[in-house]
């Protein structure tokens, strides 16, 4: 029983109305939406950052086997260029000529993938890098007798505008 002099007051619910709900889900849908570009903008970002590294990594073991064979420590034709015949070189390693024990001159612990192919083109296929040879003009890169440069085999465009083919 209710004491006297206080107004009758109906319990109220408690819970959420369906247009409370509505209202929220669109928030956050709307929330997501804006935020699904920047994350995908954030991952390409980072495999730019890794192709960028590789291609770092690549191109400074070629060089480091050009200085090494231009000093006599790998040995070469006299017509050759001293850039190593293939990747898979500075990853075995070649025989230094000028160590008496012949121990071999590695530059690569392995060759990295590059991160703008997928996993299944790098793994299924040998050739992940496209190869430039030292006769090779920059804008038509082939590859006849040794690896001067490398660079991507993606099609894609980077975010600064320009393919990474020639990065």
């Amino acid at each position: 029983m209710m004491p006297k002099g206080v107004p009758f007051q109906p319990r109220m619910r408690s819970g959420f109305t369906l247009i409370e709900l509505m209202v929220s889900l669109t928030i956050v849908a709307i929330m997501a939406s804006v935020a699904t570009p920047m994350v995908q903008l954030t991952l390409q970002r980072q495999k730019e950052q890794q192709l960028r590294e590789h291609l770092r990594e690549l191109r400074h073991a070629i060089d480091a086997y050009k200085k090494a064979a231009d000093d006599g420590r790998v040995k070469k034709n006299a017509d050759a260029t001293g850039y190593p015949p293939n990747l898979q070189v500075l990853v075995e390693g070649v025989e230094d000529a000028k160590d008496p024990k012949h121990s071999k001159i590695r530059f690569l612990r392995r060759i990295p993938q590059d991160p703008m192919l997928s996993t299944q083109a790098n793994s299924a296929s040998q050739q992940a890098w496209g190869l430039r040879s030292y006769d090779s003009p920059p804008e038509q890169p082939r590859y006849t007798q040794d690896v001067y440069d490398v660079y991507s085999l993606s099609p894609q465009v980077g975010i600064n505008g320009v393919p990474y083919a020639q990065w």
